[in-house]
């Protein structure tokens, strides 16, 4: 198994949010302006009590500065619960059209006696890998 390796993190009352963001050059299609990213989040609970995902709040920026929110319910269809010392992972996607942009956000969260707080997501790049393509 291949360790995911996450170069942007932050952490909020003990919840740390990691996420490696991935460029997907075989969904993309640049001659028609069509970019594609996925992006793989990792939430850690390093407090001492369980909290679930309400909802989340992204802010999506393109290179050519347009912003757009995207507000919902918990992620990827699910509201989970991450217990003390434990973690969740999910993988999403953002389509541009633009080469490059960034995202950054805050979840929801709700502890075990049903008090809200948000968590800040770090603000990451959704950029193309540079270099030479790889080999097929």
């Amino acid at each position: 198994m291949i360790r995911q390796i996450f170069p942007y993190a932050e952490t909020t009352g003990g919840i740390t949010v990691r996420v490696a963001p991935n460029y997907l050059a075989d969904q993309s299609d640049p001659e028609r302006g069509y970019y594609v990213w996925a992006y793989h989040v990792r939430v850690e609970n390093g407090s001492l009590t369980p909290v679930r995902l309400m909802a989340r709040r992204w802010l999506i920026t393109d290179g050519d500065g347009r912003t757009e929110q995207v507000e919902g319910d918990g992620v990827v269809g699910v509201q989970p619960l991450i217990a003390p010392g434990s973690a969740y992972d999910y993988v999403s996607g953002c389509p541009l059209a633009t080469v490059s942009g960034r995202m950054q956000g805050r979840y929801v969260m709700m502890g075990e006696d049903g008090a809200r707080f948000s968590v800040l997501i770090p603000a990451f790049a959704l950029q193309q890998p540079v270099g030479r393509p790889p080999v097929h």
